[in-house]
């Protein structure tokens, strides 16, 4: 009977400190050891657009504390001594976190919030790949402040390395994101990511959480931009358009049908276009006789220069435009913000590349033709 009784007043006591819980804000306990003369602790609130200070209190015998009601589960920041801890936070949450300000990796605690455990987790990611470039990037202004002057070679060597150190911390954010596509930590990593190279894997994403995180707007834009997205990434059949070549004729995407085709969106005033063009008209020569085509699409408003420009740089290939810039209704549809900006579609229609150059293309292209 006792025990039966104790079972009950336990249920009891449960019940009743569940429906004290402040379900109207969110409080973080905080305590800092080896503050020092360090007077107070910030609070941000992080969004899209950048994050501003909401409160700031004083640290008093290594505490503090911030109590305040959030719209929505969101991204906040701690600001302590210079440095910057991230939350992630809702209302009803009652979070502990806990620093030592002489730990030089600034490492920090934190419990109460689970999505807030896992941005640390991803944080610790990215600050190790963050250090190896930071190392990597001083290696080699070392160097070439005892050269005197930039150098090529040097290039050569530590770009690969900076490339290799970026791949793979991305591939670290995808695996990140696929083991927590649930909590608000798997987005804010997403966010990392380069949108253009990880569009596929973004888009995919996006389809992912539609359901999730309805209230949060920065969430509510990503899912907005993967929509616009999707019908041109990777995977999908290429849109249907008519435009008119630099001598009067109308070109169609599907008179490329049963081909592979680039459509190379470029222009004559676009100095990263007319630095790549040597390596696309090298490409076109090794592998058009194999199957590979290209559309030049040009975002000139003024023939004499298009024309101008396809010459100098001997561009052999079909050109087309709507003379339009970035308004051109090609443009439009494939919903190009910035070029160079490239297509690549197989013979069946499917865009199975997209804006990839230099060394990527071509090894894309010994990949599909070799």
């Amino acid at each position: 009977m006792k025990i039966r009784l104790l079972t009950c007043i336990t249920f009891l006591l449960a019940i009743f400190f569940t429906s004290c819980k402040d379900s109207e804000n969110f409080k973080i306990s905080g305590t800092v050891t080896n503050s020092g003369k360090i007077g107070k602790a910030t609070l941000y609130m992080a969004d899209s657009t950048g994050s501003r200070s909401i409160d700031s209190v004083a640290i008093v015998d290594n505490k503090f504390e911030f109590k305040h009601a959030t719209p929505y589960e969101s991204l906040y920041k701690i600001g302590i001594a210079g440095r910057i801890f991230d939350v992630v936070v809702k209302n009803g949450d009652h979070i502990t976190f806990n620093t030592d300000l002489n730990d030089l990796k600034h490492s920090y605690e934190i419990s109460g919030s689970e999505p807030s455990e896992k941005i640390r987790e991803f944080n610790r990611i990215s600050n190790v790949y963050g250090d190896k470039n930071s190392k990597l990037s001083d290696e080699y202004m070392a160097k070439s402040d005892a050269l005197g002057h930039s150098s090529d070679s040097l290039l050569k060597i530590y770009m690969p390395v900076f490339q290799k150190n970026l791949a793979d911390y991305s591939q670290e954010v995808l695996s990140f994101m696929d083991k927590n596509k649930r909590s608000l930590a798997g987005f804010y990593a997403a966010t990392s990511l380069d949108p253009i190279k990880y569009e596929q894997q973004l888009v995919a994403y996006g389809d992912e959480i539609k359901e999730d995180f309805k209230d949060n707007p920065d969430v509510g834009r990503f899912k907005h931009q993967m929509e616009i997205a999707k019908p041109i990434s990777v995977g999908h059949k290429a849109p249907e358009f008519a435009i008119t070549s630099i001598d009067g004729k109308e070109v169609k995407l599907s008179d490329y049908k049963g081909k592979y085709v680039m459509l190379d969106f470029w222009a004559s005033w676009c100095m990263p276009c007319r630095k790549e063009n040597p390596n696309v008209v090298k490409q076109y020569g090794k592998f058009h006789s194999k199957g590979f085509n290209i559309l030049g699409i040009s975002l000139d408003v003024e023939q004499k220069n298009w024309a101008s420009a396809i010459k100098s740089d001997n561009l052999t290939w079909t050109h087309v435009s709507d003379l339009k810039n970035f308004e051109g209704p090609t443009e439009q549809l494939y919903h190009v913000e910035a070029i160079p900006s490239n297509f690549i579609i197989d013979p069946q229609g499917n865009i199975v590349a997209k804006n990839i150059t230099g060394t990527e293309l071509e090894a894309f292209l010994n990949k599909t033709f070799n």
